[in-house]
């Protein structure tokens, strides 16, 4: 059983940087792959990155690749995820999710076992 834990959302103005946390109990994260996706109000949940168990290799959505930089955390059993230049549009609940089924897409939000609750993140104009 793993249970994750997003932290680290809030508000800022476009341009600035956040940078969230997904904490995991059960298992060494570092044991499965780790991914974000964020849902607008009204809208479905999308892939933004992921990270891989073993070699750590990672993926971004082509809407964030050069801004967001996603890593991990092994001594807090953690994924982070570094958000800079942040416009409006990504105002979002940004989620965490693990241990994708086998087979399965890893940037599809129904691919995956465990979720986090989500934390809010609010960028202004």
């Amino acid at each position: 059983q793993v249970q994750l834990v997003e932290s680290g959302g809030g508000l800022v103005r476009a341009g600035g940087s956040l940078r969230l946390s997904c904490a995991a109990s059960g298992p060494p994260s570092s044991m499965f792959t780790i991914a974000w996706f964020r849902q607008a109000p009204g809208r479905e949940r999308v892939f933004v990155a992921r990270i891989g168990y073993s070699s750590g290799s990672a993926y971004y959505a082509d809407s964030v690749k050069d801004r967001f930089t996603i890593s991990r955390d092994n001594a807090k059993n953690a994924v982070i995820l570094q958000m800079n230049s942040l416009k409006p549009d990504e105002t979002a609940t940004y989620y965490c999710a693990a241990i994708p089924r086998p087979g399965a897409s890893l940037d599809l939000p129904n691919s995956y076992n465990y979720w986090g609750q989500g934390t809010q993140v609010t960028v202004s104009s």
